[in-house]
């Protein structure tokens, strides 16, 4: 067991929970949306206003599934307490590197699942501006593969649900290959315009697709490797003690606010920035572009959930340095990766 000298078997128990709090809670909370925009249950606001109104009038699969929904927030909140403070022996050390095993899987699945996206949805986008779908299918799927209603849910969805499965074999971070495949689109696009005169709105389309991806998917490893950009007057001079404080009070004042904010304005009515392209499968109007203009909020999304995850590590990893625990861990250049 480690000892607890500064923070004390309570004060890490309290840590732990809250942490683990973070992390469930946004997983519920993305679910919950999902069936309160997509379903159309309740939403814990509305069931919690019911209730205290006592409006009987409200038929029992309303109540049913506002409990259903109440019940994993209240969930979420409380079993992580109970839990670290049932195991009381675990090293934050060892949690933090957990966390950071779910955030690699999550990023890695994703970039598979825009790898894929993206080349399918190109090609058909290819196809279609050149007429050939028509060749290659009948009438019907040819037409039907020209609506992004159709196109998103299944052509990008099953691909994405094979990105995942992907990254469960693949174990590397796999995001980083997204600089390479953006230099190759743009290098495709000069040789098209210049030496064949040929450009269309899916080349520029599939350029923006995998930056955005690239962008957003990296942060969580840049904060992991501590290399974002930081504003530095006293810090430097800080041992490691302070710094592990000063690194836990800014991840969860400063990040995961942050997080949750993005969460929360994008996510919780049907016409926010996030949900409302995601539930329209909005695509761009440049003629025969590709359909993954959704895709482009849904990437805020996996940018809030991995960066909660990996300051939720972070905090963990900061506490364990200002209790000076064993085991600190040694940041690596990110030039060596």
């Amino acid at each position: 067991m480690i000892e607890k000298n500064k923070i004390g078997l309570v004060g890490y128990a309290l840590i732990r929970g809250f942490g683990w709090s973070m992390v469930s809670l946004v997983f519920i909370f993305v679910f919950n949306t999902f069936l309160t925009l997509s379903q159309e249950w309740p939403g814990i606001n509305k069931f919690l206003a019911s209730a205290s109104e006592s409006n009987v009038g409200r038929g029992y699969i309303f109540w049913i599934q506002g409990m259903v929904q109440t019940s994993l927030y209240l969930g979420g909140i409380f079993l992580p307490f109970f839990l670290a403070f049932k195991k009381t022996g675990k090293s934050l050390r060892h949690d933090a590197k957990f966390l950071c095993r779910i955030v690699n899987y999550f990023i890695r699945s994703c970039f598979w699942a825009v790898l894929l996206v993206g080349l399918t949805d190109a090609i058909i986008s290819f196809l279609r501006v050149e007429d050939l779908l028509i060749v290659i299918f009948d009438q019907e799927f040819a037409t039907q593969l020209g609506r992004s209603r159709f196109r998103g849910p299944y052509i990008h969805i099953p691909l994405v649900l094979i990105g995942f499965v992907i990254g469960a074999f693949i174990k590397n971070l796999a995001f980083m290959w997204l600089s390479l495949l953006v230099v190759f689109g743009e290098l495709s696009i000069v040789i098209t315009r210049f030496v064949f005169s040929y450009e269309q709105a899916f080349q520029g389309d599939i350029i923006r697709f995998w930056y955005a991806a690239l962008f957003l998917f990296s942060s969580a490893y840049t904060l992991y490797q501590d290399g974002h950009v930081r504003v530095d007057v006293l810090y430097t001079h800080f041992d490691r003690s302070k710094r592990g404080i000063v690194n836990a009070i800014g991840s969860v004042v400063l990040g995961m606010s942050l997080c949750w904010a993005i969460l929360l304005l994008g996510m919780w009515e049907k016409t926010n920035i996030i949900v409302n392209p995601l539930l329209n499968y909005e695509s761009a109007q440049a003629g025969f572009g590709m359909y993954t203009k959704y895709w482009l909020a849904a990437f805020l999304a996996v940018f809030a959930i991995s960066m909660l995850i990996q300051f939720t590590s972070y905090f963990f990893e900061s506490v364990a340095d200002y209790n000076k625990d064993p085991g600190q861990r040694e940041i690596t250049s990110m030039s060596s990766q």
